[in-house]
């Protein structure tokens, strides 16, 4: 499976807002460019299909920047995925398509509808929040967690 940067800086930016503006900030499209390495002009792209599919909402002013339309545990990734690219999540072999009883008939239905029926039930059941407690518990797991310095 391929999965197009668009669709993972999408995943990294949405989960960076939703980590970063938990305290009811604004988080800035400078911001998480910078924390991310993610070219600003591309974030920008990507940000306003992430405010078109309904993910996060724009402030404007001084103190503007993106907040999370709903809770992060309320945003499931097949949601995501669909927001970004409705093709990650379709199925492989559509009814319309002509069948001959042979081996790729036996492919489509015992490889690949299974995985495209697992990767649908995997990622509506995962949620962005979900997403920021694995990434939360894999940080401090690696010492690489908060330090203090006296």
């Amino acid at each position: 499976m391929k999965v197009s940067t668009k669709v993972e800086s999408g995943i990294v930016a949405l989960a960076d807002i939703a980590i970063y503006s938990a305290g009811g900030e604004t988080v800035s499209s400078a911001d998480i460019s910078k924390r991310q390495n993610i070219s600003q002009k591309y974030l920008e792209q990507i940000l306003v299909a992430l405010r078109q599919a309904g993910f996060i909402r724009g402030q404007k002013g001084s103190r503007g920047g993106y907040v999370l339309a709903r809770p992060a545990k309320e945003i499931s990734f097949s949601e995501i995925l669909d927001g970004l690219d409705n093709t990650i999540l379709a199925d492989t072999h559509t009814a319309e398509q002509e069948t001959d009883g042979g081996l790729r008939d036996t492919v489509n239905s015992c490889i690949w509808e299974k995985l495209n029926s697992y990767m649908r039930d995997f990622t509506a059941k995962m949620t962005l929040a979900d997403f920021i407690e694995l990434h939360s518990s894999d940080s401090t797991d690696d010492g690489g967690g908060l330090m203090y310095y006296i």
